[in-house]
């Protein structure tokens, strides 16, 4: 047992020294390309993103299997999976531990809760030094409960990030991702909880005129609070 050990010792080192110490230590950005990674999963192999185009991508983190916040997680995005599939976006779970250990993890959240998992949770480790998911001060053991929103170009559109005590709220996800195909389609900005902003309803946001001839026709074109706040009304 031993010797096998050891050799799982030095593939992990070697696997390890295969990324740039850079992208161990940078955190990717908003309007980066997303890390290219391939990785065992419960469901199939992911190569990404070339299995992911024409798609956006959810890309969550959780600190570990077999946690209390983490399980409440995985139900509730598998409630929403098919709201998210509707939409056209994958979700990809993610955590440090190996695949054996997610596939216990998952029967027996369907095992206490009959709740099945039917999107991926990833196992590679080296996804958490790719992303910029570990934060030393935070935990030096566990990722923290990072979220990435990855168009359909590969590129990271959002980025949240939590501490390990709190959980997400799945329905705020869903309502980001539906938001940013809202801007990507009609090159509108959204108002805060768009579509149930208090004051402006569904509404969206005109980008400010750049022009003298933009800024004497928004008032007539638009509903105008502003001449820095237009609103549309747009059919999704």
């Amino acid at each position: 047992m031993k010797y096998i050990s050891l050799l799982y010792e030095i593939y992990f080192t070697l696997l390890f020294n295969t990324i740039d110490m850079d992208q161990q230590i940078r955190m990717p950005l908003i309007g980066d390309q997303a890390p290219e990674f391939k990785a065992q999963s419960t469901q199939w192999l992911v190569n990404f993103p070339q299995d992911y185009k024409w798609k956006r991508v959810v890309l969550f983190s959780h600190p570990a299997d077999f946690t209390p916040v983490c399980t409440t997680e995985f139900i509730w995005f598998q409630d929403y999976y098919q709201e998210f599939q509707k939409i056209n976006t994958q979700l990809l779970g993610y955590s440090v531990d190996g695949i054996h250990w997610h596939i216990e993890w998952l029967r027996n959240i369907e095992k206490n809760f009959g709740v099945k998992i039917e999107f991926p949770l990833l196992a590679w480790s080296q996804i958490a030094y790719l992303y910029g998911m570990l934060h030393p001060n935070a935990d030096n053991s566990a990722t923290v409960r990072a979220v990435f929103v990855i168009n359909p170009e590969g590129k990271i559109s959002a980025i949240m990030y939590y501490p390990l005590s709190n959980g997400r709220s799945v329905q705020e996800i869903l309502r980001l991702v539906k938001s940013l195909q809202t801007t990507a389609k009609h090159k509108r900005a959204t108002p805060e909880n768009r579509p149930n902003n208090r004051l402006f309803g569904d509404k969206v946001i005109v980008p400010p005129a750049s022009t003298m001839k933009d800024a004497q026709e928004y008032p007539q074109k638009y509903e105008n609070k502003d001449r820095y706040l237009c609103l549309d009304k747009i059919s999704e």
